[in-house]
Protein backbone atom coordinates (compact mmCIF):
# COMPACT_ATOMS: atom_id res chain seq x y z
CA UNK A 1 0.00 0.00 0.00
CA UNK A 2 1.45 3.38 -0.94
CA UNK A 3 1.82 6.15 1.60
CA UNK A 4 -1.04 8.11 0.07
CA UNK A 5 -3.29 5.06 -0.09
CA UNK A 6 -2.49 4.11 3.49
CA UNK A 7 -3.23 7.63 4.71
CA UNK A 8 -6.56 7.66 2.86
CA UNK A 9 -7.43 4.22 4.22
CA UNK A 10 -6.70 5.23 7.83
CA UNK A 11 -8.71 8.43 7.44
CA UNK A 12 -11.70 6.54 6.06
CA UNK A 13 -11.50 3.96 8.83
CA UNK A 14 -11.40 6.75 11.39
CA UNK A 15 -14.48 8.37 9.88
CA UNK A 16 -16.27 5.02 9.76
CA UNK A 17 -15.50 4.36 13.43
CA UNK A 18 -16.80 7.78 14.38
CA UNK A 19 -19.96 7.26 12.35
CA UNK A 20 -20.51 3.93 14.08
CA UNK A 21 -20.24 5.51 17.52
CA UNK A 22 -22.67 8.26 16.62
CA UNK A 23 -25.17 6.02 14.90
CA UNK A 24 -25.09 3.55 17.81
CA UNK A 25 -26.73 6.20 19.99
CA UNK A 26 -29.16 7.04 17.20
CA UNK A 27 -30.08 3.37 16.78
CA UNK A 28 -30.79 3.14 20.55
CA UNK A 29 -33.03 6.20 20.37
CA UNK A 30 -34.80 4.83 17.30
CA UNK A 31 -35.44 1.53 19.12
CA UNK A 32 -37.09 3.41 21.98
CA UNK A 33 -39.22 5.50 19.60
CA UNK A 34 -40.29 2.44 17.64
CA UNK A 35 -41.17 0.57 20.82
CA UNK A 36 -43.37 3.23 22.41
CA UNK A 37 -44.63 6.80 22.17
CA UNK A 38 -43.96 7.31 25.89
CA UNK A 39 -41.74 10.32 26.52
CA UNK A 40 -39.34 10.89 29.42
CA UNK A 41 -39.65 14.20 31.25
CA UNK A 42 -38.69 15.87 34.50
CA UNK A 43 -40.43 17.28 37.58
CA UNK A 44 -38.59 20.09 39.35
CA UNK A 45 -39.53 18.78 42.79
CA UNK A 46 -36.06 18.33 44.31
CA UNK A 47 -33.43 17.96 41.60
CA UNK A 48 -34.44 21.13 39.78
CA UNK A 49 -35.85 23.24 42.58
CA UNK A 50 -32.83 25.57 42.78
CA UNK A 51 -32.34 26.11 39.03
CA UNK A 52 -33.44 29.22 37.24
CA UNK A 53 -35.22 28.69 33.94
CA UNK A 54 -32.18 28.97 31.62
CA UNK A 55 -30.23 26.46 33.75
CA UNK A 56 -33.18 24.10 33.87
CA UNK A 57 -33.68 24.16 30.11
CA UNK A 58 -29.98 23.64 29.43
CA UNK A 59 -29.69 20.71 31.82
CA UNK A 60 -32.80 18.99 30.48
CA UNK A 61 -31.60 19.40 26.90
CA UNK A 62 -28.12 18.10 27.78
CA UNK A 63 -29.68 15.02 29.42
CA UNK A 64 -32.06 14.43 26.47
CA UNK A 65 -35.01 14.80 28.85
CA UNK A 66 -37.22 16.96 26.68
CA UNK A 67 -40.25 17.73 28.80
CA UNK A 68 -40.67 19.40 32.17
CA UNK A 69 -43.41 19.95 34.73
CA UNK A 70 -42.52 23.08 36.65
CA UNK A 71 -43.16 22.74 40.35
CA UNK A 72 -44.49 26.11 41.42
CA UNK A 73 -42.86 28.21 44.17
CA UNK A 74 -39.37 27.08 43.10
CA UNK A 75 -36.37 29.06 41.80
CA UNK A 76 -37.60 29.16 38.18
CA UNK A 77 -40.39 31.40 39.50
CA UNK A 78 -43.16 30.67 37.02
CA UNK A 79 -46.05 31.94 39.10
CA UNK A 80 -49.37 33.73 38.49
CA UNK A 81 -47.78 37.00 39.61
CA UNK A 82 -45.83 37.21 36.33
CA UNK A 83 -47.02 40.04 34.11
CA UNK A 84 -47.83 39.66 30.41
CA UNK A 85 -44.30 40.50 29.24
CA UNK A 86 -42.74 38.03 31.68
CA UNK A 87 -45.17 35.32 30.59
CA UNK A 88 -44.21 35.85 26.97
CA UNK A 89 -40.54 35.58 27.95
CA UNK A 90 -41.15 32.19 29.59
CA UNK A 91 -43.08 30.98 26.55
CA UNK A 92 -40.30 32.14 24.20
CA UNK A 93 -37.59 30.43 26.25
CA UNK A 94 -39.40 27.12 25.84
CA UNK A 95 -40.12 27.79 22.17
CA UNK A 96 -36.40 28.40 21.57
CA UNK A 97 -35.48 25.18 23.42
CA UNK A 98 -35.99 21.52 22.50
CA UNK A 99 -37.60 21.12 25.94
CA UNK A 100 -41.40 21.19 26.08
CA UNK A 101 -43.35 22.71 28.97
CA UNK A 102 -45.60 19.82 29.98
CA UNK A 103 -47.39 21.88 32.61
CA UNK A 104 -47.38 23.29 36.12
CA UNK A 105 -47.24 21.25 39.33
CA UNK A 106 -49.32 23.00 41.98
CA UNK A 107 -50.22 22.20 45.57
CA UNK A 108 -53.87 23.21 45.22
CA UNK A 109 -56.19 20.82 47.06
CA UNK A 110 -59.95 20.47 47.43
CA UNK A 111 -60.66 18.54 50.63
CA UNK A 112 -60.96 21.59 52.91
CA UNK A 113 -63.67 21.51 55.55
CA UNK A 114 -63.52 25.33 55.62
CA UNK A 115 -65.41 26.34 52.49
CA UNK A 116 -63.61 29.69 52.31
CA UNK A 117 -60.32 27.80 51.97
CA UNK A 118 -61.83 25.59 49.29
CA UNK A 119 -63.00 28.63 47.33
CA UNK A 120 -59.56 30.24 47.63
CA UNK A 121 -57.85 27.07 46.42
CA UNK A 122 -60.22 26.83 43.45
CA UNK A 123 -59.53 30.44 42.45
CA UNK A 124 -55.79 29.91 42.79
CA UNK A 125 -56.00 26.78 40.64
CA UNK A 126 -57.78 28.81 37.95
CA UNK A 127 -54.97 31.36 38.10
CA UNK A 128 -52.49 28.57 37.41
CA UNK A 129 -54.65 27.32 34.53
CA UNK A 130 -54.53 30.75 32.90
CA UNK A 131 -50.78 31.00 33.58
CA UNK A 132 -50.07 27.60 32.04
CA UNK A 133 -52.01 28.59 28.93
CA UNK A 134 -50.08 31.86 28.66
CA UNK A 135 -46.62 30.26 28.97
CA UNK A 136 -47.31 27.33 26.64
CA UNK A 137 -48.08 24.51 29.08
CA UNK A 138 -50.65 21.79 28.48
CA UNK A 139 -52.07 21.19 31.96
CA UNK A 140 -52.07 21.75 35.70
CA UNK A 141 -51.41 19.20 38.43
CA UNK A 142 -53.51 19.39 41.61
CA UNK A 143 -54.04 17.23 44.72
CA UNK A 144 -57.12 15.67 46.42
CA UNK A 145 -55.66 15.78 49.36
CA UNK A 146 -57.12 14.25 52.59
CA UNK A 147 -60.12 12.84 54.42
CA UNK A 148 -61.40 14.34 57.68
CA UNK A 149 -62.79 12.48 60.69
CA UNK A 150 -65.45 15.12 61.31
CA UNK A 151 -66.81 14.86 57.76
CA UNK A 152 -68.46 11.80 56.15
CA UNK A 153 -66.07 10.23 53.64
CA UNK A 154 -68.62 10.36 50.83
CA UNK A 155 -69.11 14.09 51.34
CA UNK A 156 -65.39 14.78 51.00
CA UNK A 157 -65.13 12.52 47.94
CA UNK A 158 -68.03 14.35 46.32
CA UNK A 159 -66.53 17.75 47.14
CA UNK A 160 -63.16 16.82 45.60
CA UNK A 161 -64.77 15.26 42.55
CA UNK A 162 -67.11 18.19 41.91
CA UNK A 163 -64.21 20.62 42.33
CA UNK A 164 -62.28 18.69 39.69
CA UNK A 165 -65.26 18.82 37.33
CA UNK A 166 -65.47 22.59 37.69
CA UNK A 167 -61.74 22.97 37.03
CA UNK A 168 -61.91 20.52 34.12
CA UNK A 169 -64.62 22.60 32.47
CA UNK A 170 -62.65 25.78 33.10
CA UNK A 171 -59.36 24.24 31.93
CA UNK A 172 -60.93 23.00 28.72
CA UNK A 173 -61.64 26.60 27.72
CA UNK A 174 -57.88 27.27 27.87
CA UNK A 175 -56.69 23.96 26.42
CA UNK A 176 -55.41 22.84 29.82
CA UNK A 177 -55.77 19.31 31.19
CA UNK A 178 -56.49 18.88 34.91
CA UNK A 179 -54.23 16.19 36.45
CA UNK A 180 -55.07 14.87 39.90
CA UNK A 181 -51.89 13.57 41.51
CA UNK A 182 -52.48 10.33 43.42
CA UNK A 183 -51.56 11.90 46.76
CA UNK A 184 -52.52 12.20 50.41
CA UNK A 185 -52.41 9.75 53.30
CA UNK A 186 -55.80 8.16 52.54
CA UNK A 187 -56.69 9.67 49.17
CA UNK A 188 -53.63 8.07 47.53
CA UNK A 189 -55.12 4.61 48.00
CA UNK A 190 -56.17 3.66 44.46
CA UNK A 191 -59.70 2.46 45.35
CA UNK A 192 -60.24 5.90 46.90
CA UNK A 193 -58.79 7.62 43.84
CA UNK A 194 -61.26 5.68 41.70
CA UNK A 195 -64.17 6.80 43.87
CA UNK A 196 -63.07 10.42 43.44
CA UNK A 197 -62.72 10.03 39.68
CA UNK A 198 -66.13 8.36 39.44
CA UNK A 199 -67.51 11.72 40.64
CA UNK A 200 -65.03 13.71 38.52
CA UNK A 201 -66.43 12.34 35.29
CA UNK A 202 -65.54 15.26 33.02
CA UNK A 203 -63.23 13.95 30.26
CA UNK A 204 -60.73 16.75 30.98
CA UNK A 205 -60.34 15.55 34.60
CA UNK A 206 -57.53 12.98 34.67
CA UNK A 207 -55.13 11.39 37.12
CA UNK A 208 -51.38 11.62 37.43
CA UNK A 209 -50.07 8.22 38.59
CA UNK A 210 -47.53 8.86 41.37
CA UNK A 211 -45.69 5.57 42.11
CA UNK A 212 -46.60 5.44 45.81
CA UNK A 213 -45.90 2.42 48.04
CA UNK A 214 -49.68 2.22 48.49
CA UNK A 215 -49.99 1.15 44.83
CA UNK A 216 -49.01 -2.33 46.04
CA UNK A 217 -51.73 -2.52 48.72
CA UNK A 218 -54.87 -4.65 48.61
CA UNK A 219 -54.91 -6.91 45.57
CA UNK A 220 -51.57 -5.54 44.40
CA UNK A 221 -50.07 -3.41 41.68
CA UNK A 222 -51.83 -4.85 38.62
CA UNK A 223 -55.27 -4.65 40.21
CA UNK A 224 -54.75 -1.07 41.40
CA UNK A 225 -53.35 0.01 38.03
CA UNK A 226 -56.34 -1.44 36.21
CA UNK A 227 -58.75 0.42 38.51
CA UNK A 228 -57.77 3.80 37.09
CA UNK A 229 -55.79 3.25 33.88
CA UNK A 230 -58.64 4.55 31.73
CA UNK A 231 -58.41 7.93 33.50
CA UNK A 232 -54.69 8.54 32.98
CA UNK A 233 -53.80 12.02 31.82
CA UNK A 234 -50.65 13.12 30.00
CA UNK A 235 -48.37 12.75 33.04
CA UNK A 236 -47.09 9.98 35.28
CA UNK A 237 -44.63 10.64 38.11
CA UNK A 238 -41.82 8.19 38.88
CA UNK A 239 -38.86 8.17 41.25
CA UNK A 240 -35.43 6.94 40.17
CA UNK A 241 -36.25 4.15 37.73
CA UNK A 242 -33.47 1.85 38.93
CA UNK A 243 -34.81 1.70 42.48
CA UNK A 244 -35.86 -1.77 43.58
CA UNK A 245 -38.64 -0.82 46.02
CA UNK A 246 -41.23 -0.30 43.27
CA UNK A 247 -42.12 -2.37 40.16
CA UNK A 248 -41.03 0.22 37.58
CA UNK A 249 -40.55 -2.33 34.82
CA UNK A 250 -44.10 -3.56 35.38
CA UNK A 251 -45.35 0.03 35.25
CA UNK A 252 -43.64 0.64 31.91
CA UNK A 253 -44.82 -2.74 30.61
CA UNK A 254 -48.40 -1.73 31.38
CA UNK A 255 -48.01 1.73 29.86
CA UNK A 256 -46.61 0.27 26.65
CA UNK A 257 -49.38 -2.33 26.56
CA UNK A 258 -52.07 0.36 26.81
CA UNK A 259 -50.33 2.45 24.12
CA UNK A 260 -49.77 5.33 26.53
CA UNK A 261 -48.35 8.32 24.70
CA UNK A 262 -47.89 10.73 27.59
CA UNK A 263 -44.96 11.75 29.75
CA UNK A 264 -43.18 9.67 32.38
CA UNK A 265 -41.78 12.43 34.59
CA UNK A 266 -38.79 11.92 36.88
CA UNK A 267 -39.69 13.19 40.35
CA UNK A 268 -36.50 12.00 42.02
CA UNK A 269 -36.17 12.03 45.81
CA UNK A 270 -32.42 11.66 46.33
CA UNK A 271 -29.86 14.46 46.46
CA UNK A 272 -26.90 13.54 44.22
CA UNK A 273 -23.96 15.94 44.07
CA UNK A 274 -24.04 15.98 40.27
CA UNK A 275 -27.68 16.07 39.28
CA UNK A 276 -27.03 16.47 35.56
CA UNK A 277 -25.01 13.25 35.48
CA UNK A 278 -27.80 11.53 37.41
CA UNK A 279 -30.35 12.80 34.88
CA UNK A 280 -28.28 11.33 32.05
CA UNK A 281 -28.07 8.02 33.91
CA UNK A 282 -31.85 7.96 34.36
CA UNK A 283 -32.30 8.67 30.65
CA UNK A 284 -30.20 5.58 29.88
CA UNK A 285 -32.15 3.46 32.38
CA UNK A 286 -35.46 4.59 30.87
CA UNK A 287 -34.32 3.74 27.33
CA UNK A 288 -33.24 0.24 28.37
CA UNK A 289 -36.49 -0.39 30.22
CA UNK A 290 -38.68 0.79 27.34
CA UNK A 291 -36.85 -1.45 24.87
CA UNK A 292 -37.38 -4.34 27.31
CA UNK A 293 -41.07 -3.53 27.93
Amino acid sequence: MSGIDRKTFLKEMSLLAGATLVSGGCWASESVREKSAIKLGFVTYLWGKDWDLPTLLKNCADARILGVELRVEHAHNVMPELNAVQRQDVKKRFADSPVKLVGLGTNQQFDYVDQAKLKASMERAKEFIRLSADVGGTGVKVKPNALHKEVPVEKTITQIGESLNELARYGAEFGQQIRLEVHGEETQELPMTKRIMDVANHPNATICWNCNPQDLNGKGFESNFNLVKDRFGATCHVRELDRTDYPYQSLLNNLVKMNYNGWVLLECHTNPADKLTSMKEQRAVFDRMIVKA
